[in-house]
C-alpha cells in the first residue's frame, strides 16, 4: 500500500516535484474526506496509520525515510528573504517626488545649467541616504524569521526511538513526546497519557490544551482538534505518540506562513498622498513652463531667455526639499516611537498610524496578560472575588455587598489549603512572582492566589505532607491527593465540576457539613454554568478524611466549593480603549478562544458595556473566501467581537473595513496573527511574547508589548501627519509666491526678479530648515481629541490650497512691489534690484514660518513659539542669507550685488508684510463665530 498523493507542491528546498497528502496543502479547511481531502482527525488512529503503512511499535524503516524523504521533502518552512540593503537604497528613489527632481536636474543639464543640476542632484542623494540609514537600522532592529522547525525531536525507527533533527521528519513517523517536548510537525495521537499542550501562538487559546486519542468531526475548527497535535505548539505536561501527517509548508503552521506571503502589503497613505502630489506637479510644471515659453517666444523674447524663463519657473514649481523635510520628520517620528517602547520598521508608517480608524486587537497576550489568575471563589455563603490589583496590604478578597474575606474565614481557608495541597506546581518563594513559578498554569494560579491572601505554601505543604497521588485521569476529569493529618489523613480533590460534585454526598455549610441533596447539586451546578458562561475556566475543589490513604478518593467527598479562573486583562488596557474613544477609534476584538471568554474580557475591559448583548461573531458565522457579499461585509464591518477565527478569516476582516476607506491596524503576538499583521494597513506584533512569524510580518513591534503604546504611537501618527501638512503648506505657498514672481514678471516684459540658481538656493537652504523645524515639532496637546482623518483625504485639502494661493499671492505681491520701487525709486542697478528681490522673498518666506500656527492658538502662545528647532532654523538662515549676500564665492555664483542701506530697509520692510496679513487673517476668523 502507497501513501496517497493527490497534490504536487514544490519542495522547500528546490523546484523538484514533491507530494503532499491528500488535503495537506490545506490543512483546517474542514473539509469531509469524501470531497478528496486529508482529514486525520475525522478518522481513527488505526485508520491513519493503515493509511500511512506504519507500525507504531516499528515505526519507519531507513529505506522507507528516504523515499518519503525524496517525495515529501525536508520538514522545513520557506523562508522569508530580508530586503537586502540595495533594496531598501532603490526604495527611496521610487517617490514620484524624487523622480520629478531628477527630471528638473537632467534638463538643467541639457541646457548647460551644471550647478542647477548639481544642487538637485545633491538633494536627492541627501534624501536617499537619510532614508535608507534609518530603514536599514529598523530593519536589522527585528530579528529575522526564525524557522521554528530547527529542534531535535524523538522518533521510532527500525523498531528503536532515535533523536533526529526535527528537519528530518518524514509523514509516517512515529513521534514520541514528553512535558517540555515542541512539536515539529503535525502529529495524529495514537497514544496519550495526562497530555496537555500550549496551543496559544496557533489558536490564541491560552490555556493547555488536554488531548485524547478519539476521530472527531471532520468539520471541527482547528482549536477543537484534540487528537492532533501541529508544529510550532509545545508539551506542556504528560507524554504521547502519534504518527506524523504533515511536514513544512503542508502542516497548519506551513498554510499560515503561506497566507503570510499572500497577504498583499497595502501602500501606506501618506505614500499614495505624496504620490498624488508629485503627479500634480509634474502637470503643473510642465504647464506653467510651456505657456510661459510659448507665450514669451510669441511675443518677441529671445529663445534662450524664454528657456532661462521655462527652468526658473520650472525649477520655482518643484518643492526640492519637501523629499527631505518628509524622511527627516518621519525619521524623527520613528525616533520618538522607538523611545515610546515601539519599533517602526518602514519610515512611512509613521504617519499612516495617525489615520488609523479601526484596531482588531488579538485577546491573548495584547489585551490580557497570557497566563491564568484566579478570578473567584464560589463558595456555600457566597462567591468572594480576588482583586488583583488591591494593594499587598489590603485584604483582596470581598464578596457581592463588599465584606472582605480573610483566610481566618472557614470556607474561604478551606479552598484554599485544598487549591496549594492538590497541586504539583511550585513558587521559589512565598509571594510567587510569575517568573519564579513552575508547573501547570492553572495549578500556579492556585498557588498564587493563596499567597495572595497570605498563605506560606510551603509552610502548609509541611503542615500536610503528601502521602499519595491520584493522577489526573482524562475519563473522570479528577485529579487526588492524600494528605497526613494527625492520625488520619486529608484527602483532596480538584477537577470538572459535574464529575466532582457527582462524587460528593455533603458540602461545606455555614457551620459545619450539610447534605448534598439533589437540589443542593442542580444550584452548584447551575452557579458552575454560570461562571462558565462568564469566560471563567471552572474547577471544584472537595475534600474528605480516611484513615487510610489507600481509600478510593473519589466517593462520599465533601464539596469545597468552586473555582474561577481567567486570563486576566492587562491593568493599562481600560485607559488605553477610553483613549481610542475619545478618539474616535474603534476597536474590536479578533480570538481564536471561546465566544464567552471574548466577551467576559470585553466587558471587563471596558471594550463594551456589560449587559448590552452584543453579539459574538464566531468563525463559523463568517465568509470563508472573497467576494463577499455587501450583507456580509457590512455584518463584519458591524461587529466589535468576535471569536474561533481562523488566520484566514481575520484576512477577510480587514478587508472588510479596507474596502470601506477605513484604514486598519492589527495587534497580534502569535503565528495565527501574522498574515493579518501584513495585510493590514498597520501591523502591530508585540515584542516580548511575540514569535518571530509575527514581528516579521508586522509594520511596528511594541518592545513592552503594552496596549497603551499603540495608543502613543497613534497620537505619535497623528502628531506628525499635522507636522507634513503643515510644512508641505509652508512649501507650496513659498514655492507658488515664486512662480508668480517669475510668470507675472515674465508676462509684463520686465526682467526676472529672482534668477533660475537663486530659487534653487532658497527652496534647498533657506526653505528646508524652517519646514524641517515644522516637521520634527511637538505638534498640539488636543491631537487625540478628534477622530481620524478622512483615509481618503489628501495632505492639502481645499482650505489648504485656499492659503497656498492667499500665501503666494500676499508674498509675490511683496516681491514685485519691492523689485518696482529697487528699479524705479530708489534707482539701483538690476543686480541690486534682483537682489532686492531675492532678500524680500527670502525673509518673508522665514517670517512666513510664523503663519502656520494652529488656527485656534495665541500669536504669542502657540507649538511654533515654543519649538527651539524652529528659532534655531531662523538664526541659521540669517546668517545664510547674510553669507549670499557678502561672501564673494557664493554671491558671485548667484549673482548678487550688495544692496545698501536702503535696499536692506526696504527688503526687511516688505517682508514682513506677508506676516502681517497672514496673522490678521487668523485673528480674524478665530473671532468669527
Amino acid at each position: 500500500m502507497t501513501i496517497p498523493a493527490h497534490s504536487p507542491l514544490p519542495g522547500p528546498t528546490d523546484n523538484s516535484r514533491r507530494d503532499v497528502l491528500p488535503g495537506a496543502g490545506a490543512p483546517g479547511s474542514g473539509v469531509a474526506e469524501s470531497e478528496g481531502q486529508w482529514v486525520p482527525w475525522s478518522r481513527s488512529a488505526d485508520d491513519v496509520l493503515g493509511t500511512l503503512t506504519v507500525r507504531p511499535d516499528r515505526g519507519l524503516t531507513d529505506a522507507e525515510v528516504a523515499q518519503r524523504r525524496e517525495r515529501y521533502g525536508a520538514n522545513q518552512l520557506q523562508e522569508i528573504q530580508p530586503r537586502s540593503p540595495w533594496l531598501i537604497l532603490l526604495a527611496q528613489f521610487r517617490s514620484l517626488i524624487v523622480l520629478l527632481l531628477a527630471a528638473a536636474a537632467l534638463v538643467s543639464l541639457c541646457f548647460h545649467e551644471w550647478l542647477d543640476a548639481l544642487a538637485v542632484f545633491v538633494v536627492i542623494l541627501i534624501n536617499a541616504l537619510i532614508g535608507f540609514f534609518m530603514e536599514l537600522r529598523a530593519e536589522k532592529s527585528v530579528q529575522a524569521l526564525r524557522r521554528l522547525g530547527t529542534t531535535n525531536a524523538t522518533v521510532r525507527r527500525n523498531g528503536r526511538p532515535a533523536r533526529i533533527p526535527a528537519a528530518e521528519m518524514v509523514p509516517g513517523d512515529i513521534a514520541l513526546f514528553e512535558g517540555g517536548d515542541v512539536v515539529s510537525a503535525d502529529i495524529r495521537l495514537v497514544r496519550a497519557s495526562r497530555l496537555q499542550v500550549t496551543e496559544a501562538a496557533l489558536t490564541g487559546e491560552s490555556v493547555p490544551v488536554d488531548k485524547e486519542t478519539g476521530p472527531l468531526d471532520a468539520e471541527c475548527p482547528l482549536a477543537e482538534r484534540l487528537n492532533m497535535l501541529y508544529k510550532g505548539t509545545a508539551v506542556t505536561r504528560g507524554s504521547a505518540e502519534g504518527v506524523v501527517v504533515a511536514t513544512g509548508m503542508a502542516t497548519e503552521l506551513g498554510r499560515i506562513s503561506s497566507l503570510v506571503e499572500q497577504a498583499k502589503a497595502e501602500a501606506t497613505p501618506l505614500e499614495k498622498r505624496l504620490d498624488a502630489l508629485g503627479r500634480r506637479l509634474i502637470w503643473v510644471t510642465l504647464l506653467i513652463a510651456g505657456i510661459t515659453a510659448l507665450l514669451g517666444i510669441r511675443s518677441g523674447k529671445g529663445l534662450l531667455i524664454m528657456i532661462e524663463t521655462a527652468i526658473a519657473l520650472a525649477v520655482a514649481a518643484i518643492p526640492e526639499g519637501l523629499p527631505i523635510v518628509a524622511t527627516i520628520a518621519l525619521a524623527k517620528g520613528m525616533h520618538r516611537m522607538a523611545r515610546r517602547n515601539a519599533l517602526v520598521n518602514r519610515l512611512s508608517s509613521v504617519e499612516t498610524l495617525g489615520a488609523t480608524g479601526v484596531i482588531c486587537t488579538d485577546k491573548t497576550g495584547t489585551l490580557t496578560e497570557n497566563r491564568m489568575a484566579v478570578g473567584c471563589y464560589a463558595l456555600d455563603e457566597a462567591t468572594v472575588t480576588l482583586d488583583a490589583a488591591a494593594a499587598a496590604t489590603d485584604t483582596p478578597f470581598r464578596d457581592g455587598q463588599g465584606k472582605a474575606w480573610t483566610v481566618d474565614h472557614p470556607l474561604l481557608a478551606a479552598a484554599l489549603r485544598a487549591g496549594v495541597l492538590c497541586n504539583n506546581a511550585s513558587l521559589r518563594d512565598e509571594d510567587g512572582p510569575r517568573a519564579e513559578a513552575v508547573g501547570d498554569p492553572l495549578e500556579v494560579a492556585l498557588l498564587e492566589a493563596a499567597a495572595r491572601a497570605g498563605l506560606d505554601v510551603a509552610a502548609l505543604r509541611g503542615e500536610y505532607p503528601k502521602a499519595g497521588e491520584e493522577a489526573f485521569d482524562a475519563d473522570l476529569r479528577m485529579m487526588a491527593t492524600a494528605h497526613r493529618q494527625g492520625e488520619g489523613f486529608l484527602v483532596v480533590v480538584k477537577g470538572a465540576a459535574e464529575t466532582v460534585l457527582d462524587a460528593c454526598s455533603l458540602r461545606h455549610g455555614a457551620g459545619s457539613p450539610a447534605l448534598l441533596d439533589e437540589a443542593e447539586r442542580a444550584a452548584w451546578l447551575a452557579r458552575n454554568q454560570a461562571l462558565a458562561e462568564g469566560g471563567f475556566r471552572v474547577l471544584a475543589l472537595a475534600e474528605k478524611r480516611v484513615a487510610d490513604p489507600a481509600t478510593p478518593p473519589y466517593e462520599g467527598l465533601t464539596l469545597i466549593g468552586l473555582v474561577g479562573l481567567l486570563d486576566p486583562p492587562r491593568a493599562d488596557v481600560p485607559e488605553a480603549l477610553a483613549r481610542c474613544r475619545r478618539a474616535g477609534i474603534r476597536v474590536i476584538m479578533v480570538t481564536g478562544d471561546q465566544p464567552a471568554t471574548a466577551r467576559q474580557v470585553a466587558e471587563t475591559i471596558g471594550l463594551v458595556e456589560p449587559g448590552t448583548g452584543v453579539e459574538v461573531l464566531q468563525g463559523r458565522d463568517m465568509p470563508e473566501d472573497e467576494p463577499m457579499s455587501a450583507e456580509a461585509v457590512a455584518r463584519l464591518c458591524a461587529g466589535r467581537l468576535f471569536a474561533r477565527v481562523s488566520p484566514k478569516q481575520k484576512l477577510l476582516l480587514i478587508a472588510a473595513h479596507q474596502s470601506r476607506g477605513t484604514v486598519v491596524a492589527m495587534t497580534g503576538d502569535g503565528v495565527n496573527d501574522a498574515p493579518a499583521l501584513k495585510k493590514a494597513d498597520i501591523g502591530v506584533a508585540m515584542g516580548l511574547r511575540g514569535t518571530d512569524v509575527a514581528r516579521e510580518a508586522a509594520d511596528m513591534v511594541l518592545t513592552d508589548d503594552a496596549f497603551p503604546t499603540i495608543v502613543a504611537a497613534v497620537e505619535q501618527g497623528r502628531v506628525i501627519f499635522t507636522n507634513i501638512r503643515k510644512f508641505v503648506l509652508f512649501l507650496m505657498s513659498c514655492n507658488l509666491s515664486e512662480i508668480l514672481v517669475v510668470g507675472l514678471a515674465a508676462a509684463v516684459n520686465a526682467p526676472l526678479p529672482i534668477l533660475p540658481l537663486q530659487i534653487l538656493f532658497l527652496n534647498i537652504v533657506t526653505d528646508v530648515f524652517p519646514a524641517l523645524a515644522l516637521g520634527i515639532g511637538e505638534g498640539d496637546p488636543d491631537v487625540m481629541r478628534y477622530p481620524p482623518r478622512d483615509p481618503s483625504e489628501p495632505v492639502l485639502r481645499r482650505q489648504e490650497w485656499g492659503a497656498v494661493v492667499g500665501y503666494g499671492l500676499t508674498m509675490a505681491v511683496s516681491v514685485l512691489a519691492g523689485f518696482a520701487v529697487a528699479l524705479r525709486v530708489l534707482d539701483l542697478e538690476v543686480h541690486q534690484a534682483t537682489t532686492v528681490s531675492f532678500l524680500i522673498l527670502a525673509m518673508a518666506q522665514l517670517w512666513h514660518v510664523f503663519n502656520m500656527r494652529s488656527r485656534g492658538s495665541g500669536i504669542l502662545d502657540n507649538a511654533l513659539v515654543r519649538n527651539r528647532f524652529l528659532w534655531g532654523a531662523l538664526v541659521l538662515c540669517t546668517g545664510l542669507l547674510l553669507a549670499a549676500v557678502y561672501l564673494p564665492g557664493i554671491s558671485t555664483a548667484l549673482k548678487l550685488a550688495r544692496p545698501g542701506l536702503s535696499g536692506w530697509s526696504l527688503a526687511v520692510g516688505l517682508s514682513l508684510v506677508p506676516l502681517v496679513v497672514g496673522q490678521t487673517v487668523k485673528v480674524l476668523r478665530r473671532t468669527r463665530p
